[in-house]
Formats: C-alpha cells, sequence, structure tokens
C-alpha cells in the first residue's frame, strides 16, 4: 500500500478502543439499511459492509440488532434474540477482518419510538413512563419491573450472541430519544419508583444494561454508547444532562458516541441524518466539549461528508473516530483514495437524503442517488467488461448522459458525449441555485471529474441532429436529451403574468410586487422558488396540489425546508389544483370538496408544475442504429432515476 498522504496524517492513524486497534479514524455508523430478511443478516447485506471494509473503512459499526420481541421498530429490523442471528453475524465479521476493518453492533431497544407495525395492527410500544410520543403519535405503556428485567437481560444476551459470531464489540443505543434515552430523560421519565429521581436514578436503567451485556461478554469485548449530545428539542435531552450522564457512566464504557436530535418531534428528527441545508460537520465543537470533559474515547457523527473535514476534527482534537456513514454510501473507496492521495477523485456525499434514509422510510434498501451500484453490489458490485467493443454516442450532458458515457466506457466501449450547452449538468444546474441547495451541484461536478478519470471523449456546445448521427453510423445511441417545464392546461386571461420556476432561477423575467407559486410536484421547487421570492421582498404565498409542501421529499429534507418557510411566514394552501387566473385572480380547485379556492391581487403567477421529456431525435435514424434511453427524456423524474438508468444504459450496452 502506497506511504499514507501527510495531508490526512491525523485521519489515518492508527487508533485503539477498548484493547481493538483500528488502521485509521474513518467510521461507518449504525445504520438502518432496510436489506435484512426474516430480521437475520442476508448475502445482500453481507455484500453492502463488504464493499465499506474493502474500501477501507477504520471501524464498521453495524445496524441496530433488537434485543427483545418488544423492540420491533419496523417490519425489517435485525434481531439478536435468537442464536440463529450468529451465523449471519458471523460472515460479516469474517469480511470485516479479512480488510482489517473493526467491527461492532448497536443493540437497541427504542422504546416508544415504534414507526411502523410489523404485520398490520399497531404495536403496543412500551417506555419509562406513559408519555406520549409526539411524531408518531404514539402512546406507550410503561414498563413493569418484570419486563424491564426481561429487556435489561435481552442486551446482555444480544450482546453474547454477537461476541460469539466474531464481532469486536457492541454500542448501546441511548441516542434520538430510545428507551435509554427516554429513562434518563426527566420530562419523558414520570416514575416513582427507584428508576426515577436524580441522575443517578435515571441512569439506573442504563447501568443495568451496561452491567447485563459486561457478565455475559468476556473482558476485551468492547462496550461503548452512543448519545445525543443535545436532543434539539424542547422536551429532550439538553446538552448539559447528556454530559452529566457521559462523565458519570465514562468508567465503565469503552467510548462514547456523540450525535444530535431525537426521533421524537419532527424537529428534533431532522439530526438524526442532517440535509444539506444542515452546515457540515456542525457536531464539531460540541464533540470537542465532551472531549475536554471525558477521558475515554470520543466518536462524532453529524454530516462530516469529507475527508478534510474530519481531518481538522482530529486535528483539533475534538474527537477521536469520525462517523462518515453517507460518504461511505457514496463512495465506499473514499478512505483508500484520501489515503492514496487521489482525495479529488473521491466521490462527495451532497446530503440529499433521497436514496439512502429515504429508500429506509419507504421501507426499500438503501442505496445512493449518485451511486446506485451501492445497495446492489450483488448485482453491480464488479465491473464486467464488454464481450465486443461499440462505438457510442451519448447525446446529453446530464447526470443520465454521464453516468451511461462513464458506465459505457468502463466496459471498454469507444464513447463520445454530447452536450449542446456550453456547461454539462443538465437540470443539476438549476437545482443547485435553489436554497441550501448549493450542494446538489456535486451530483454534476462528481460525475465530470469521472469523465475525465476514465478519459471519455466529451463535446460541448455540439447540437446532435440525426444526420449527424446517421454520417457517424454508431452502433449505439444513448438518448439522454432531458426534459422542459411541463405547463397545464388552464383557463387564462387578462394581464396577469405566468411563467415557469427555470425562467425565475435564470433571472429571465421580472416578477411582480404579488406573487402566487402553484407546486404541483410538492417537491423541493415549489418551496424553494417561494422563498427566493420572499427573501426578495415580494409578498408570496404557495400553493401546493398535495397534502403538505414537500410531500415527495425525504422526512428530514422536508421538514427543515417547511420549518424554513414557516420562519419567513409564507403562507402555504394545500390540496390546491390550478383552475384557471385572470388580471389579478388565480382560481384553484380544492382536490378533495371540489370547492373553489380564489387568489386575489396577484401580479405573478409561477408554474412548478413538473416537467415533460425532450424526445425527438430518434424518429429519423438510421433503423440498424440501437437507441437506448435514460432520465427525463424516457419520463420526467428525479436525478436518482436519470443516474440509475444511466449505468444500467452503461451495463446494457
Amino acid at each position: 500500500m502506497p506511504d499514507v498522504d501527510k495531508s490526512y496524517k491525523n485521519l489515518f492513524s492508527p487508533f485503539e478502543i477498548g484493547g481493538k486497534k483500528l488502521k485509521n479514524r474513518i467510521m461507518s455508523t449504525g445504520h438502518d439499511t432496510s436489506m435484512p430478511t426474516d430480521n437475520l443478516v442476508n448475502d445482500q447485506l453481507v455484500a453492502y459492509h463488504q464493499a465499506r471494509a474493502e474500501g477501507g473503512a477504520g471501524l464498521i459499526i453495524l445496524q441496530v440488532a433488537g434485543v427483545h420481541e418488544s423492540a420491533r421498530y419496523t417490519s425489517h429490523v435485525l434481531m439478536a434474540t435468537d442464536d440463529e442471528c450468529i451465523a449471519g453475524y458471523r460472515r460479516i465479521a469474517d469480511v470485516c477482518h479479512r480488510n482489517e476493518t473493526v467491527v461492532f453492533s448497536q443493540i437497541f431497544h427504542p422504546g416508544r419510538e415504534i414507526m411502523e407495525s410489523s404485520d398490520g395492527p399497531l404495536a403496543v410500544a412500551y417506555s419509562a413512563s406513559a408519555t406520549p410520543n409526539e411524531r408518531f403519535h404514539v402512546m406507550p405503556r410503561e414498563l413493569d419491573q418484570e419486563m424491564i428485567d426481561e429487556i435489561v437481560s435481552g442486551y446482555g444476551d444480544a450482546a453474547r450472541r454477537l461476541e460469539a459470531a466474531g464481532l469486536d464489540g457492541v454500542e448501546i443505543v441511548a441516542s434520538h430519544g430510545y428507551l435509554p434515552s427516554q429513562f434518563l430523560n426527566p420530562r419523558v421519565n414520570h416514575r416513582t419508583d427507584h428508576y426515577n429521581g436524580d441522575v443517578t436514578g435515571r441512569l439506573r436503567f442504563i447501568n443495568e444494561i451496561i452491567d447485563s451485556v459486561r457478565s455475559k461478554t468476556s473482558e476485551n469485548f468492547v462496550v461503548g454508547m452512543r448519545i445525543s449530545a443535545d436532543e434539539r428539542d424542547i422536551h429532550g435531552l439538553t446538552e448539559e444532562e447528556s454530559l452529566e450522564a457521559a462523565k458519570l457512566l465514562q468508567q465503565r464504557l469503552d467510548y462514547v458516541h456523540l450525535v444530535a436530535g431525537t426521533s421524537a418531534s419532527l424537529g428534533g428528527s431532522v439530526h438524526i441524518v442532517p440535509p444539506m441545508a444542515v452546515e457540515p460537520a456542525y457536531l464539531a465543537k460540541e464533540a470537542g466539549k465532551f472531549k475536554d470533559q471525558l477521558t475515554i474515547p470520543v466518536l462524532v457523527t453529524g454530516r462530516i461528508n469529507a475527508p478534510q473535514e474530519a481531518e481538522l476534527i482530529i486535528e483539533r482534537n475534538q474527537a477521536d473516530v469520525c462517523g462518515m456513514t453517507r460518504a461511505l454510501i457514496c463512495d465506499p473507496e473514499m478512505p483508500n483514495k484520501t489515503h492514496d492521495g487521489k482525495a479529488e477523485d473521491v466521490r462527495a456525499c451532497i446530503a440529499c437524503n433521497q436514496a439512502c434514509i429515504g429508500h429506509f422510510h419507504k421501507g426499500f434498501p438503501i442505496s445512493c442517488i449518485q451511486r446506485p451500484e451501492t445497495g446492489r453490489e450483488l448485482k453491480f458490485g464488479q465491473m464486467v467488461p464488454a464481450a465486443t467493443r461499440r462505438k457510442v454516442m451519448v447525446v446529453g450532458g446530464g447526470p443520465a448522459g454521464m453516468k451511461a458515457a462513464v458506465t459505457a466506457v468502463q466496459r471498454g466501449h469507444d464513447v463520445t458525449l454530447y452536450e449542446s450547452n456550453s456547461q454539462l449538468g443538465g437540470q443539476v444546474l438549476l437545482a443547485q441555485l435553489l436554497p441550501r441547495r448549493s450542494e446538489f451541484g456535486g451530483a454534476s461536478t462528481n460525475l465530470q471529474r469521472e469523465l475525465e478519470i476514465f478519459g471519455v471523449n466529451v463535446r460541448k456546445g455540439v447540437v446532435v441532429t440525426s444526420e449527424m448521427i446517421n454520417q457517424e453510423k454508431p452502433d449505439v445511441v444513448v438518448i439522454a436529451t432531458g426534459a422542459k417545464p411541463y405547463i397545464p392546461a388552464y383557463e387564462g386571461g387578462g394581464d396577469i403574468q405566468v411563467v415557469d420556476a427555470w425562467q425565475v432561477l435564470r433571472k429571465e423575467v421580472r416578477i411582480g410586487r404579488s406573487a402566487l407559486v402553484v407546486d404541483w410536484r410538492c417537491d423541493w421547487i415549489g418551496p424553494g422558488i417561494a422563498e427566493i421570492l420572499m427573501r426578495e421582498g415580494h409578498s408570496v404565498q404557495l400553493a401546493v396540489n398535495g397534502l403538505n409542501a414537500g410531500e415527495i421529499l425525504p422526512l428530514y429534507v422536508r421538514d427543515n425546508m417547511v420549518g424554513e418557510m414557516h420562519k419567513l411566514g409564507i403562507p402555504i394552501t394545500t390540496y390546491a389544483r390550478l383552475y384557471g387566473c385572470d388580471d389579478k385572480t388565480v382560481y384553484m380547485q380544492h382536490t378533495a370538496s371540489g370547492e373553489p379556492i380564489i387568489f386575489e391581487d396577484v401580479d405573478t403567477l409561477v408554474l412548478c408544475s413538473g416537467h415533460t421529456p425532450v424526445d425527438s431525435l430518434a424518429a429519423d435514424l438510421d433503423k440498424s442504429i440501437r437507441i437506448m434511453r435514460a432520465g427525463d427524456c424516457l419520463a420526467a423524474r428525479t436525478v436518482e432515476e436519470a443516474i440509475y438508468e444511466g449505468m444500467k444504459v452503461g451495463w446494457e450496452i
């Protein structure tokens, strides 16, 4: 292996936790993948973690393992309540250890944080007290002593099984408002027995868990704890409370892992997987406070999406190990690339949350919009050379075209990418102009870097015609010509100004004093346009054809966005369908009642009505040329589908 890049000497310095030596300070933290079947490790999950171990991660912490039957917070949670789990975990331990990666597992009980049923009927949720959950609207049942004893014993039994499988340690999940936190939190725990009172009483449950785990595992088995440094909620744990708990527990733990937020509220849950609107590495200073007052290793996780950020955290002694989970989802090779002096080749996570936590919330295996191979390692994990070299023309330099070109070149084809504009990127160039979405531009710049790495021939400023294609005589044409704004049918009249979102973002129009943004798609475009205009001094209203603004977005992106709109005072009307307009009035219809919704004194109507494919090139092509399509020209959707289809097209040629 080459010598480490000196720019990252701290990040790649070895470190020891509980006697286990980490080769670097890069950690993949516990995160649900929605991959397990029958609540057990399967081939897909093994391949997923193998990719990150082979990519150079120093520490992998596996997703939560339920410790009791009442811990089934989703239908696809891993369970460590039976010896049947051992064989699957052993497979993950083996692939990690073959790559000198240390591997722990989280052990877990959600308490009242039950987000779905396993088979239809709602489960009985349990907590320290019968204190309701706001986010999932769950009213829990207070745990009695018999069940507390069962759960505590379950933590130890789970740890015993995980050690038997060859794992190096466990992490007790006391973060994000889950059951241990519910006992610790005086605003949730209202018990009248010895599990409440002062902090010592509220820590009794956690101490009993540690006792159970320690008594059922060997001395060299690592036991750590994850806790929210601050739950970011009026009813959540404060920084002072979490720090006090960590100080009291540190002599019994091998490390503390700091995160932020709580599952119990919409605002607090944003910090479970903070979106790009949140500052990168935003918990570093907070972690530093804990680090200054604790004598055991401190691990930190919170939007650390680049090796440069992690290096600074370690250099400043704010933490000992950095959780970089989404960075590793986006590029499993990030550690190896950075170590070998190729940090500029790392595919940077943009924290869009669309295919990682977004897939999880839909019950699908997690992936990445920029790297659709993630979660699909069994099918796309190893690039297969093409049997026959083909001449390929890719028309369109958006995400779909770029991914198709990169994939086809990797497979050995002769590829030329054509883009009619002077810049590559397609609609990403517009998306990055929306508020708090500037990092979205990485979806384009990362792909452009891959075009350079693999030597794709790129021709910009070239309008491709059917005549040109017929003259070039390629074997395959990949059409990735994108989409344009869709203008819906409505009854129009009068002098009201009507524009689309693209015109606003490109500064092609002068908007009137009062604007109504009509949002059919219910994504981030309509709210983003509304926020831009509001900040420019216009009077703005947003009307969405859905249950709420951002309805189709990943939850934490939506909730952060809606929170910002509320701060700005932007009125939102839901269930609204565009009907027509005249001089100063816009007429809409309530989609459930059918009754009219009327907006008066409107100068500008801004249409955010989705997109329609641009796909006219294929009609006159030579019939001997194979035509393939990817992205919005096939059907207007999102960048995730564009890149995924670009990859699949490249594999199919």
